[in-house]
C-alpha cells in the first residue's frame, strides 16, 4: 500500500454549479494518451470545467482558478485545448508574456504528436513567433496563440477563450477580448493564474473571484488552493494544504529552497507558494476618496515635549528632494509633507528643519543624495538617530503606512501636492521577493513627496516609547 504523501486533491475555495454530465473525462481519457497521466486534481477540475447541461451547453460560461506555481495548472488548458481542437472548436489562447504562449504552442504540439497524430497529416502549424497557429485538417477546430494587448482578438470568433497569466489581465484588454466569443453557440472563458502580488497590472481577475466567490456571477465557476491570511510559509503542513501536486511532480525540498528572506520575502512567498489573495487594490495605491476621508481639519495640538519623525526622500530620476514629519497623536499617527525643492538649493532647508530639539529620527533614502545629507547632519551637530534605509527596510516602511492607513491609524491636514502624489501614486516591485515602491501613474510627476511621508510614518511607527526612570528608596 502506498502511503506517500500528497498534496490537498481538492480546492480550499471553489464555487462549482451542480451537474450530471461532464466531458472532462473524454479530454482527459485523450490526454493520457499522450503518455502523461492527469494527477487526480487535474481530473477533478476537468470534470468542473467542462460540465454540461441538458442542452450540452458548458454549465460555466467562465471558469477560473488559481493554484501556486509550479503545480501544472497550465497542464489543464493544454487538456481543454487538445479536446477543443480535435472537436471542432475555435480557441484563442492568450498569456501576459509571448514567451508563456510560444511554450504553450510548444507543449500542444508534443501533447498532440505523442497522443499518435502526426503534423501535415492530422494537423499543420505556424511557427511565427507571436503569431503561433493550430490548425485541425478534418474538422475547423484551430487554436491561436497570441500575447494580450488592448486591441488583440477585436474581429475574430472564437468559441474557447483562455487568460492565462490572468493576474496580469486588465479591464482595457477585457474590452478587448470577451466579445471574441459572443457568436460562438457554446462559448467558454477560461482564466488560470495566480493572485496578484502588489505590482500585478490586471484587476479582471481579482474581480472575477471576488464576485463569483459572492454569488454576483452567473453561468460561473471558481476554485483555489488558498490561505486566508498572512502566515508563516515555511509551515509545511500548508504547503500540503495549498499545493495540489506536492508529493507528485513538486518536492518539499524543491519549496524549501526557493522560500527568500523569512522578513523580507514574506508576502510573496504567501502569495507565490501558498496562493494568499491579499485585500487591498493591487493597482491603485490609495485612491483621492480614501486619502481625503482620512483628512481632519485642524493640525492636531501636541506638547513642547512630542517627539519628532522626519522623512527625506531624494527623488530616483529626477533633481528633486522631498521632506516630511510624523508624530503621534493618541492612537493615530498624523503625517505631514514639509516641502519637495529641487537639489539645486542643496541641503540647509532641510538641515534647519531638522535642528528642532525636538526631532528624534531622520530616515533619509535616496543614493543620489543620502550620504551628503548624513555628512551634513553630522557637521551641523544634530545628534537625533539617522538611518539610511537598506532594501528590506523600505520594503517594510511602504507595507506598514498602508496597512496603517487602511486600518485607519492615520491621518493628515489637507494639503493639495501631497494628496495629488498620493491619489495618483501606483506600486512598482522593490527587491527580489515581492516587496514595493511608488511610482507615480502620472508621467514625469514627482512621487518623492508620498515616499517621504512613508518614511516619516514609519520611524514614528517603529518609535520606542521611553519609560521615565524610576528611583525608590
Amino acid at each position: 500500500m502506498d502511503d506517500k504523501k500528497i498534496g490537498r486533491q481538492t480546492p480550499t475555495t471553489s464555487v462549482i454549479l451542480p451537474y450530471d454530465e461532464t466531458k472532462g473525462s473524454e479530454a482527459v481519457a485523450l490526454y493520457n494518451k499522450s503518455g502523461r497521466t492527469a494527477q487526480q486534481w487535474q481530473e477533478l477540475m476537468m470534470y468542473d470545467i467542462m460540465a454540461v447541461n441538458s442542452d450540452g451547453l458548458w454549465t460555466h460560461m467562465q471558469f477560473g482558478y488559481s493554484v501556486p506555481r509550479r503545480n501544472g495548472k497550465s497542464e489543464l488548458l493544454i487538456i481543454r485545448e487538445c479536446w477543443g481542437l480535435i472537436h471542432g472548436e475555435r480557441v484563442l489562447h492568450t498569456a501576459h508574456r509571448t514567451t508563456t504562449s510560444h511554450s504553450t504552442w510548444e507543449k500542444v504540439i508534443e501533447r498532440l504528436a505523442k497522443m499518435g497524430y502526426t503534423e501535415k497529416e492530422d494537423f499543420k502549424t505556424t511557427k511565427q513567433f507571436g503569431l503561433e497557429r493550430i490548425e485541425w485538417l478534418s474538422g475547423e477546430g484551430v487554436i491561436n496563440f497570441r500575447t494580450r494587448s488592448s486591441k488583440g482578438g477585436l474581429g475574430e470568433g472564437y468559441d474557447l477563450l483562455i487568460i492565462d497569466e490572468a493576474q496580469e489581465y486588465t479591464a482595457d484588454q477585457e474590452t478587448a477580448l470577451k466579445y471574441v466569443v459572443t457568436d460562438s453557440k457554446n462559448p467558454q472563458t477560461l482564466m488560470c493564474g495566480t493572485p496578484p502580488t502588489a505590482v500585478s497590472s490586471g484587476t479582471v481577475f481579482l474581480n472575477f473571484r471576488k464576485n463569483t466567490l459572492s454569488g454576483n456571477n452567473e453561468d460561473a465557476g471558481w476554485a483555489e488552493w488558498s490561505i486566508p491570511e498572512m502566515t508563516d510559509a515555511r509551515n509545511v503542513d500548508l504547503w500540503y494544504e495549498t499545493n495540489p501536486s506536492l508529493g507528485t511532480i513538486l518536492s518539499e525540498r524543491t519549496i524549501r529552497s526557493e522560500l527568500g528572506d523569512p522578513v523580507t520575502s514574506r508576502t510573496d512567498d504567501n502569495i507565490q507558494r501558498l496562493g494568499l489573495w491579499i485585500r487591498y487594490n493591487q493597482k491603485s495605491a490609495i485612491s483621492r476618496k480614501e486619502w481625503q476621508e482620512t483628512e481632519i481639519k485642524e493640525s492636531p495640538a501636541i506638547s513642547a515635549d512630542t517627539k519628532l519623525y522626519f522623512g527625506v526622500k531624494y527623488a530616483r530620476a529626477r533633481d528633486s528632494v522631498s521632506l516630511s514629519v510624523a508624530v503621534k497623536t493618541g492612537e493615530k499617527i498624523f503625517v505631514e509633507a514639509i516641502d519637495c525643492r529641487s537639489t539645486r538649493d542643496g541641503n540647509g532647508w532641510i538641515i534647519e528643519y531638522l535642528r528642532n530639539p525636538r526631532c528624534d529620527h531622520i530616515v533619509c533614502d535616496g543614493a543620489n543624495g543620502q550620504s551628503l545629507l548624513e555628512a551634513d547632519i553630522k557637521n551641523a551637530g544634530i545628534k537625533c538617530k539617522v538611518t539610511l534605509p537598506k532594501v528590506y527596510q523600505l520594503i517594510e516602511a511602504n507595507a506598514q503606512f498602508e496597512q496603517n492607513f487602511f486600518a485607519g491609524n492615520v491621518c493628515h491636514s489637507s494639503q493639495p501636492a501631497l494628496e495629488q502624489a498620493v491619489s495618483n501614486s501606483e506600486h512598482r516591485a522593490i527587491g527580489t521577493g515581492g516587496g514595493f515602491g511608488y511610482n507615480s501613474i502620472l508621467e514625469g510627476a514627482d512621487i518623492s513627496l508620498l515616499e517621504s511621508v512613508t518614511l516619516a510614518h514609519w520611524a514614528c511607527a517603529n518609535a520606542k516609547e521611553r519609560k521615565k526612570q524610576k528611583v525608590s528608596y
